[in-house]
C-alpha cells in the first residue's frame, strides 16, 4: 500500500512542478485574490452603513459562495487536460511505461489538479479571518463551510481528470468539463423552473372581507370604530406550481448542498442571518405543498391586521417542517466524480485493447 502511494506522490510531485513554474498560475492567484478583497470590502462597507449588526457572517456566507464560483470556473481549465493534454504532447507515454501504474496516474492528477483548485480557497482563507474577526460568525459555519467548498472543488477535478481520460481531445474535455459544471450549476435550476411550470395543481381560497360601506370607521385614521361588518364570502380558483414534488431537483446543485450543509442561523424573528440559510430556506420552503383548500377571514383578523401581526411561517419554522438534502447531493457529486476517475484509469491502461483514431501512443 505505501508503494503505491508513493507512486501517486511521484505524479502529484511531478503535476505540482509543473504548476509551479508556470506564471500564468501566480497571475491567476493574485487575481483572484483581488477579486476577493474587493468583495469583501464592497460588502464590508455597504452591510456596514446600513447598520447590519451581523456583518461578519453575511461576509463570510458570501465569500464562501464566490471562492466557490472561482474554483469552477478555474478547476475545470486546469484539470480538464490533465490526461489528454499529456497525450496530445507526447509525455504520457514516457510515464505510461514507467511502474507507475495508470490508476495511479490518474489518482495523482486528480490529487495534483484538487491541491491546484484548493489554492484558490488558500487565497481567501485571510479574507474569511477578518469575516470571522468582525463577528458574527458560528464556528460551527466554519467548520461545515469550508470542507464542503473543498469536497466541491475535488469533485470539479476529478470530473475534469476522469474526462480528460476519456476524452481524446484536450479541447473538448475541457468544454465538456465546463458543461458538465454549468449542468449541476445552472441547469438543476433550470429544469427545477421548467418542471414546475408543468406539474402544477388547483388551489381554491375562500375570502371573507370587511364590508367597509356597512362598518363605522375613522376618516383620518381609517380604523373601524363601531362594529365591524363582513362581507360575503368570495371563491377564487387559480392554479399554483407545485414545487414539492420537483424540489429534489435542486439537491443536486453545489450551491444548494453548500448552503443546505452550513447549521443555520436565524434572529430573534426566526429570519436568516446569512446567505446560508437564506438558500436553504428557499429549498426548503419548496418541500411545502400548497393547501388546496384555504379560508381566510380577514374580517375576523381585522384587528391583527392593522396592528402589524400576521399569521406566516419564519424561515425557522420552515426548518423544522422540512428535511435536509445536502447529503443527497454530495453523495450524487462524489458518485459522478468516481465514476469519471474509473472511466480514465480503464481508459489510460496499457496496454490499450483499442486506440481511437488519429491517437497519438508516443
Amino acid at each position: 500500500m505505501s508503494a503505491y502511494l508513493s507512486g501517486i506522490g511521484v505524479v502529484v510531485g511531478l503535476e505540482l512542478k509543473q504548476r509551479v513554474r508556470s506564471v500564468a498560475w501566480y497571475v491567476l492567484l493574485g487575481v483572484s485574490g483581488f477579486l476577493v478583497l474587493v468583495v469583501t470590502a464592497v460588502l464590508g462597507l455597504s452591510l456596514g452603513a446600513f447598520g447590519n449588526d451581523d456583518v461578519g457572517g453575511a461576509v463570510f456566507s458570501a465569500l464562501i459562495f464566490f471562492v466557490l464560483l472561482l474554483g469552477t470556473l478555474v478547476s475545470p481549465a486546469v484539470s480538464g487536460n490533465a490526461v489528454n493534454g499529456d497525450r496530445d504532447a507526447g509525455t504520457l507515454a514516457t510515464t505510461q511505461v514507467t511502474q507507475a501504474s495508470a490508476g495511479q496516474l490518474v489518482l495523482g492528477k486528480f490529487v495534483a489538479a484538487w491541491l491546484t483548485a484548493l489554492s484558490f480557497l488558500a487565497v481567501s482563507v485571510p479574507f474569511l479571518i477578518v469575516a470571522v474577526v468582525i463577528g458574527g460568525v458560528p464556528l460551527a459555519t466554519v467548520l461545515v463551510a469550508i470542507p464542503v467548498v473543498a469536497v466541491e472543488l475535488g469533485v470539479v477535478a476529478a470530473v475534469g481528470v476522469g474526462l480528460s481520460g476519456v476524452i481524446q481531445r484536450p479541447l473538448f474535455s475541457v468544454v465538456v468539463t465546463y458543461l458538465t459544471v454549468a449542468a449541476l450549476s445552472l441547469g438543476t435550476l433550470i429544469a427545477f423552473g421548467l418542471a414546475m411550470l408543468t406539474v402544477r395543481t388547483e388551489v381554491t381560497t375562500t375570502y371573507v372581507d370587511v364590508d367597509y360601506e356597512a362598518s363605522e370607521f375613522d376618516e383620518q385614521t381609517g380604523e373601524i370604530t363601531g362594529e365591524i361588518v363582513c362581507a360575503d364570502p368570495v371563491t377564487s380558483t387559480y392554479e399554483v406550481p407545485r414545487a414539492d414534488t420537483v424540489w429534489w431537483l435542486l439537491a443536486a446543485n453545489p450551491y444548494v448542498v453548500l448552503a443546505d450543509a452550513v447549521p443555520p442561523s436565524f434572529d430573534r424573528d426566526g429570519n436568516g442571518l446569512d446567505l446560508f440559510t437564506g438558500i436553504a430556506g428557499q429549498v426548503r420552503q419548496a418541500q411545502i405543498a400548497p393547501e388546496v383548500e384555504d379560508f381566510v377571514d380577514y374580517c375576523a383578523e381585522y384587528d391583527n391586521l392593522y396592528s402589524g401581526s400576521t399569521d406566516y411561517d419564519t424561515v425557522e419554522d420552515v426548518y423544522g417542517k422540512t428535511v435536509p438534502s445536502w447529503f443527497v447531493g454530495l453523495a450524487i457529486h462524489v458518485a459522478i466524480a468516481a465514476v469519471a476517475l474509473w472511466g480514465a484509469t480503464r481508459a489510460t491502461r496499457t496496454p490499450s485493447v483499442r486506440l481511437a483514431k488519429g491517437s497519438r501512443i508516443a
